[in-house]
């Protein structure tokens, strides 16, 4: 006689119910472990080049968002101009990461925000650094191949 003719209906769907739960662990491992055994070149200006830029250009002096996504435009030529909708989220995650500080021109009024870098996000932008520079290295190595293969 077959096991599963023993168990209840109850029984059977608690055990499909344990099955799924792990299969969705399991799925998010791989998924995780995926990301992390990715190329980072890709990821490079997805998640390493606009907040590297962002603190370089936050370590010349304090500035608003509006004014780092012109100055992104105006070094790049127009040829890329993030939006603010890009820009203020991370200015909003890397002051919860105290790595910046953001005053209100008028506390009252919160017309203009400035933001500026603290210590803590100076020492993060330099170690940035010598972190992303051989994976921007790479991806432009990347992209000169590709460029070079297409044209």
């Amino acid at each position: 006689m077959d096991d599963l003719t023993l168990l209840s209906e109850k029984e059977i769907r608690a055990e499909e119910k344990r099955l799924y739960e792990e299969y969705k662990k399991n799925l998010l491992t791989l998924k995780k472990k995926q990301n992390t055994n990715s190329k980072p070149s890709g990821q490079v200006f997805t998640k390493g080049l606009l907040p590297i830029y962002v603190l370089h250009i936050l370590s010349l002096g304090p500035i608003s968002g509006n004014e780092i996504s012109n100055i992104i435009s105006d070094k790049t030529k127009g040829k890329w101009h993030p939006s603010t909708g890009g820009i203020y989220p991370l200015l909003k995650k890397l002051e919860t990461a105290n790595l910046v500080v953001g005053e209100w021109d008028d506390p009252e009024k919160k017309f203009r925000k400035t933001y500026s870098l603290t210590p803590s996000g100076f020492d993060e932008y330099e170690r940035s650094k010598i972190l992303l520079k051989p994976k921007i290295e790479e991806a432009l190595e990347v992209f000169k191949i590709i460029y070079k293969d297409i044209y």
